[in-house]
């Protein structure tokens, strides 16, 4: 169904501190965000990573939620997949959810004009979407992407992978470094 290469290659070499696959609800959202919340508070972590960390968790969790598609003619299209693991000083988040086939090609450009953004460009960009997007029909004014490379510092790792002619399954994967930054 999706790239498990991607994912199960993640987990193998890295010590995981969350695992979900499964149907996504605004209550499993917030639990998820509990737990998490929960074993970030008991790490030896300064708190800076902790926030950083969860706060980009936040905003990959509101992307699966909010713009997974479904659809009739697959099922489990509201299934998503959520991994939250470290590797030596850095975090990971990798999350998985369906999208309609025809928004590809829409968010792997949308991708990967963001990724190419310096720091003070992701900042303008940001000013730029509050300044003159309203919100979207699925609740979002897109700023979600860029305060993830905001917040992370790091570049997005992003596939998609055709199910059928009416959904492809995107997964992303956003790397929280204590010393990485964006230039």
């Amino acid at each position: 169904m999706f790239d498990t290469y991607h994912f199960y290659e993640t987990m193998e070499q890295n010590d995981i501190l969350l695992l979900y696959k499964g149907n996504i609800t605004s209550d499993l959202v917030s639990s998820l965000l509990h737990m998490t919340e929960a074993r970030l508070e008991n790490m030896d972590e300064a708190p800076k990573i902790k926030r950083k960390v969860f706060n980009v968790l936040v905003e990959c969790l509101q992307n699966v939620y909010h713009h997974r598609d479904q659809g009739e003619s697959f099922e489990g299209g509201n299934s998503a997949i959520l991994m939250l693991g470290k590797k030596d000083d850095d975090y990971f988040i990798v999350t998985g959810n369906m999208i309609f086939a025809k928004n590809v090609e829409g968010l792997n450009d949308r991708l990967d004009r963001l990724n190419k953004l310096s720091k003070e460009e992701l900042k303008l960009a940001y000013q730029d979407v509050l300044a003159n997007k309203g919100f979207s029909e699925k609740g979002g004014a897109g700023l979600g992407f860029i305060d993830i490379l905001r917040k992370s510092g790091q570049r997005l790792d992003y596939r998609f992978q055709k199910i059928n002619d009416e959904f492809s399954f995107f997964s992303l994967k956003v790397k929280i470094s204590q010393t990485a930054q964006i230039k």
